[in-house]
């Protein structure tokens, strides 16, 4: 039997569709401060896998990873939808969105 080493942060519900598969998943609960890290990479991870994405369905689903680790960030943190919202909307009012695809070539000091 072979052993596949991945260290990272996956789904709760990863480990019993691995033993459905007939694979036996080696896990551990996080602390709290290693959580709150890992996630991080974990966001890291899904927003390349966002980028690599080919298809309009692939993208749909890397970017509903994206936000189910945004969701996770927010909980960890105790920061609420009206928080991030306000602080978002904020951003959009002094500096805009993305709507209009500004590229920012360069800058003459």
């Amino acid at each position: 039997m072979s052993t596949t080493h991945y260290r990272k942060l996956v789904r709760d519900k990863i480990p019993e569709v691995i033993t459905a598969k007939g694979g036996r998943p080696v896990t551990r609960i996080l602390p709290q401060d290693d959580y709150a890290r890992v996630l991080r990479d974990k966001l890291r991870e899904e927003a390349d896998e966002v980028v690599g994405a080919q298809t309009y369905d692939a993208l749909v689903a890397e970017l509903a990873d994206v936000l189910e680790v945004v969701c996770a960030l927010q909980k960890v943190h105790g920061i609420s939808d009206e928080n991030l919202e306000a602080v978002r909307a904020g951003k959009f009012a002094e500096r805009g969105g993305f709507e209009e695809r500004v590229y920012l070539e360069s800058v003459e000091e």
